[in-house]
């Protein structure tokens, strides 16, 4: 990899496990700065670069929306501010996703429960066939 001081958009994708494109779009969108260019045109990244990224990745990995990111980077950028607006927005999205959690486990167990009914016979007679139909009649 290019030293962490002058990085292609290659070295930058690659070292945070990002793609290409989704790099160009972060830029795009205003996430990322825009890096220096080489005289050949080429976007040359630095560390502010990496770091800023690997931000955005860690955010997005744990679920954070753009806007959420877009939120947390101005306020990371203003070190001297409350972290009390963070941890709202934190608190917000784990909110959120314990939401999600408690809506997928009512879905697993209604899955559950249907699949408990299929006796496994023909389709006519399937009653998991049957609770995707609406008023029980056949698709």
């Amino acid at each position: 990899m290019a030293r962490a001081s002058s990085m292609t958009i290659g070295d930058l994708a690659a070292a945070t496990n990002t793609r290409v494109e989704t790099v160009r779009w972060y830029e795009k969108v205003r996430l990322l700065p825009a890096p220096a260019r080489s005289p050949g045109n080429y976007r040359l990244y630095g560390p502010e670069h990496l770091r800023r990224l690997g931000f955005i990745r860690r955010g997005r990995d744990l679920g954070f929306t753009l806007d959420q990111i877009r939120e947390l980077l101005a306020m990371a950028d203003d070190r001297d501010r409350s972290c009390a607006e963070v941890d709202a927005i934190a608190r917000a999205h784990l909110t959120e996703v314990e939401r999600k959690l408690s809506d997928l486990a009512r879905l697993a167990h209604e899955l559950r429960d249907v699949i408990g009914q299929c006796g496994c016979g023909s389709v006519a007679d399937c009653r998991i066939i049957e609770s995707l139909s609406p008023h029980g009649e056949p698709a």
